[in-house]
């Protein structure tokens, strides 16, 4: 035999029923076994079922060797009615082992066999045998050699052969004999008739071709062999007769069989090509639960090697298989109540612990008597279907949470409450931890691009990281993220995990556990365009996360809602704000004062505290803005709004009441003093310079005090003390401040009657001028005099200049009266000249508001003009105040003056806030100290230093220097030491009439030319 032979593996299954026993080798695919003469074994007895079981082969993994397994029933589900007893236990299928013992039913049993190492011919032998039995002394293992049969059997089967040889002319079955040469010796009927050209064809005809020879290569006597005429198959039993050299020819026709075994085998390798190739997995389980038949999809789809891995793994499908156990209680429940399951769907653990999900189809297998012995079915993995089915769910989930945000979003006026509730479905929604909203804005010390956490929502089990101080103010540029401040701006979107981000990036996100984040830009479009408004951000916490497109797209459509929330938040804010602000400056208008007083009243009072309104004017604020323009004027409120609002308390409130008007509010003060140092800081703020398209400028302020515990407790008597208090700080002369007191109450009316008689007494000629000379130190010569306004009033009598002068620039009425005074005193001097006196100059004094007119250089001349009065002998006095809010405008008025010949003059020096070195820039003629000076004069010793210092200045840079307000001989003395041009004052002349001051001048020039 050839090594090839002697690695065969050769199975055999002898039966035994109410016929006796019979051998089977077993070399096909399948055979079914049962009564029904159509199975491949037929079972002689009426206690078998028509398909008992069935027998399968099934492959050795890693070997080209097989062994064969017994199933109850057959494969469609159907049970014996007697089912399988093997070895004594009952069993639905079993891979056999070799001695195995089958019982069928009563009387009815197989014992299943397998040799190793055995060739044709020994195994021939042994099919042959009467009791296979006789062979087996002992149970055969796979890997044993088998030892030669028994003769003694090999004889016994001889014998039954000569047995049955006593009926060859009954048998329907070919029989023959031959010599060892070939000559028939014996040919039975059936021969005759089966091989009609057998006699004439001999050792040529198939049956009879080669047959010595096969028994030359026999070491038995007996074999069995298969021969093919033309298009038949069969089984020819030989037997040699050694003692009388005869061959006995026992021949079956198999070719029904061959067919039917190529049939079957077609049908075997079509049914194993779609059991082990089906797409889905097949299976049959025992009522316990554990595999019987499982084919390779199955197996693949729960992640065993193979289909031996599954059912040596799964002992109890329920336990081990359902991730629900109470899964496999249903699927019982329903297929006994319904006789089928349909689409049963269950997730179910892989080998690896993976979990999937999967859809059964099954229906019960029945034995013989009808009774369930188990179940087959299909499974199909629908993991993908219920990935796509949970993201269609998430989808919906997610649109109609954005749609319900939206409509939440355009509902909702209280903002806040409407943001975190969008964003808390939206988290909701889309299984995140947590949802963040970022505000961009300007770093608030360095100005650069930064960010601010505004809103977020996180599940209940994190800690919400809206209070997190590494989420305010950070700086795009910390951790490296300026890329992603450019990537937001250009409307892309983030979407990362942890580890895809840089080192620097990660250690931000640590901080909040984020393992995955999904980042899109908001855009709020406004007046200027679209604005990068900040950013909304998806994070895992949990797992690192593959962010779907959908989840971007969804998250980009709630931005959009977001911003279109935003910009009508902005919008109505803004609107709001525009209601309770002022435009120019910024500040509270009066509205929101009054509101913001009107709070602050009665908490006052539960904190038993006092609180002061102010109310502020700015002094000459007028004049600038004819002058300048409206623009500077604009920006010097701005300025001031501004300085306004550094100088006060955090909690003071400072509001524009209108024009040049401001309010402020000093809510929760101690006392009197508070308010006190408040108005000193403003006045202090407003003391230096402003500079606006290079004019400096000087501004001054007037505050009325209201105190809350002085004056009432409602808003509108507060404001209205504050601003009675107002006009008496400015009649005081201005840059001052003044409480409120109940007496000032009984005097406002008497301001409204002044300046609407004021109005009618320019109308009425109720004014008239008086004149103070000017005379010469060194002589006592009249050098010139000043013109002095007075009002002799029909219902007041004289009115005091100090009353309402003050009155006349509030209401702009001063323009009038001063181009009046002008006009008037060119007038009486030019008629001085025409009767006869010496020319003298006559001085003037331009108020604030006359002299920033656009047109005071042509309103001059035009006067001049009509006066016939020469230019030399009119001097325009300016204080110095005005002279230097605007030192470009005042050099630019002045120059032009100087031009046509005026005289020009600086009055009350020493009073503002200029100096010689800055003067010295104007085209001036005479310096005129103020009074407040020459009346400490003889007892202050700086005040004298200074005095002594302005007239050596002066008269170094060519002014003539002139003192006001003298009144004493020790006064004159100490000017006429320093060497002082000229003096004014009482210590000479008072003002004097039209008349009076005709008879002193006439008198000076009698003087003058006496000596």
């Amino acid at each position: 035999m050839t090594g090839n032979e002697r690695e065969k593996i050769r199975h055999l299954l002898v039966i035994q029923d109410l016929e006796g026993q019979r051998i089977i080798p077993l070399e096909g695919a399948t055979y079914s076994i049962g009564r029904d003469s159509r199975n491949s074994i037929v079972l002689n007895s009426k206690v078998v079922s028509r398909q008992h079981a069935i027998l399968l082969r099934v492959t050795i993994p890693d070997s080209k060797n097989y062994l064969f397994r017994i199933v109850d029933g057959n494969l469609n589900g159907q049970r014996s009615k007697n089912g399988l007893l093997i070895n004594g236990k009952k069993s639905l299928a079993r891979d056999l082992q070799n001695g195995d013992i089958i019982v069928f039913g009563p009387r009815v049993q197989a014992k299943y066999y397998y040799f190793f190492n055995l060739v044709d011919s020994e195994f021939s032998e042994i099919c042959k045998a009467d009791d296979v039995s006789n062979f087996l002394a002992s149970r055969i293992s796979l890997y044993d050699t088998h030892i030669s049969p028994d003769v003694t059997a090999i004889e016994n089967s001889e014998a039954a052969l000569v047995r049955l040889a006593s009926f060859p002319e009954l048998i329907p079955n070919p029989i023959i004999e031959v010599d060892i040469t070939g000559n028939i010796t014996y040919i039975n009927p059936a021969a005759i008739l089966k091989f009609p050209t057998l006699k004439e064809m001999k050792n040529n005809h198939p049956i009879l071709s080669g047959l010595a020879s096969s028994i030359k290569n026999q070491t038995s006597n007996a074999f069995v062999r298969e021969v093919k005429v033309d298009r038949e198959f069969f089984e020819q039993s030989v037997h040699y007769l050694p003692e009388s050299d005869l061959i006995r020819i026992f021949i079956v026709d198999v070719t029904e069989r061959k067919r039917a075994e190529e049939a079957r085998r077609q049908a075997e390798e079509r049914y194993r090509l779609i059991f082990e190739n089906a797409v889905g997995g097949i299976f049959q389980t025992s009522l316990d639960g554990y595999y019987l038949v499982a084919n390779p999809m199955l197996a693949r789809i729960y992640g065993y090697d193979s289909p031996e891995d599954l059912m040596r793994s799964i002992t109890d499908i329920g336990e081990q298989l359902y991730v629900d156990p109470l899964r496999r209680i249903e699927f019982v429940r329903q297929m006994r109540e319904r006789g089928v399951v349909r689409s049963f769907e269950s997730q179910v653990y892989r080998k690896d612990g993976s979990i999937i999900w999967i859809s059964e189809k099954a229906r019960p297998m029945y034995d013989a008597n009808g009774q369930i012995i188990g179940y087959e079915g299909t499974v199909e993995d629908i993991s993908d279907r219920k990935r796509a089915e949970e993201e269609l769910r998430k989808r919906d989930r997610l649109l109609q949470s954005v749609a319900e945000a939206a409509r939440y979003l355009l509902a909702e006026m209280n903002y806040e409450k409407a943001i975190y509730q969008a964003i808390a479905q939206l988290g909701e929604a889309s299984e995140v931890d947590t949802v963040y909203i970022v505000e961009n804005h300007p770093h608030p010390n360095s100005g650069q691009a930064a960010m601010s956490l505004r809103y977020a929502w996180s599940r209940e089990l994190l800690e919400p990281p809206i209070h997190q101080p590494h989420w305010k103010n950070r700086l795009y540029s910390d951790f490296n993220k300026s890329d992603w401040y450019g990537m937001l701006a250009s409307g892309r979107a983030i979407k990362r995990t942890i580890e895809e981000f840089p080192v620097a990036e990660q250690s931000l996100l640590d901080l909040d556990n984020i393992l995955s984040l999904l980042v899109v830009p908001i855009f709020v479009i406004g007046e200027v365009g679209s604005t990068f408004w900040g950013w909304m951000a998806l994070a895992d916490c949990q797992q690192e996360r593959c962010w779907s497109m959908q989840e971007e797209s969804t998250l980009f459509t709630m931005a959009a809602s977001i911003s279109s929330a935003l910009l009508r938040q902005q919008t109505e804010e803004t609107i709001r704000y525009r209601a309770l602000h002022d435009l120019l400056t910024d500040l509270p208008n009066r509205t929101l004062f009054n509101e913001q007083l009107s709070l602050a009243i009665p908490n006052a009072s539960r904190q038993e505290k006092s609180l002061a309104v102010m109310f502020l004017d700015l002094d000459r604020f007028k004049t600038i803005n004819d002058t300048l323009g409206h623009t500077v004027g604009d920006r010097l409120l701005q300025s001031v709004a501004g300085r306004l609002k550094n100088c006060l308390r955090l909690g003071d409130i400072v509001a524009r009441w209108g024009g040049d008007e401001f309010t402020i509010l000093l809510p929760q003060i101690e006392d009197n003093e508070d308010a006190t140092r408040a108005a000193q800081r403003i006045q202090q703020a407003l003391d230096s310079v402003f500079t606006f398209e290079g004019h400096d400028l000087y501004i001054t302020s007037s505050i009325g005090i209201a105190l809350l515990d002085e004056t009432g407790g409602d808003t509108e008597t507060l404001i209205k003390n504050a601003d009675t208090a107002l006009y008496y700080a400015k009649e005081q002369g201005r840059n001052c401040y003044q409480f409120y007191n109940a007496s000032m109450s009984t005097k406002a009316p008497e301001r409204l009657t002044l300046e609407k008689r004021l109005r009618q007494a320019l109308e009425k000629e109720e004014f008239n001028l008086v004149y103070q000379p000017r005379v010469e130190v060194a002589t006592g010569h009249i050098l010139g005099t000043e013109a002095l306004i007075r009002w002799q009033s029909p219902e007041m009598g004289a009115v005091s200049p100090g009353s309402f002068i003050p009155v006349a620039e509030e209401s702009g009425l001063i323009v009038s009266i001063g181009e009046w005074t002008l006009r008037e005193a060119c007038r009486q001097n030019k008629l001085w000249q025409q009767a006869g006196l010496a020319p003298i100059c006559v001085a003037v004094n331009l108020s604030p508001l006359q002299f920033r007119q656009p047109k005071l250089v042509e309103m001059v001349a035009q006067i001049l003009k009509e006066t016939e009065l020469e230019p030399q002998y009119l001097e325009l006095e300016v204080t110095e105040t005005t002279a230097i809010q605007d030192i470009d405008f005042t050099r630019r008025v002045l120059q032009e003056l100087e031009q046509m010949g005026v005289r020009l003059a600086i009055d009350d020096f020493g009073t503002g806030h200029s100096s010689l070195s800055r003067l010295q820039l104007l085209p001036l003629h005479n310096l005129k100290i103020d009074r407040s000076f020459i009346q400490e004069l003889t007892e202050n010793v700086k005040v004298a230093h200074i005095v002594t210092a302005v007239v050596t200045l002066g008269q170094s840079l060519g002014l003539s220097i002139i003192a006001e307000g003298v009144e004493k001989a020790e006064e004159l003395e100490f000017l006429k030491s320093i060497n002082c041009d000229a003096v004014q004052g009482f210590f000479f002349y008072h003002p004097l009439s039209v008349e009076a001051a005709t008879e002193i001048l006439r008198q000076n020039q009698a003087k003058m030319i006496n000596s």
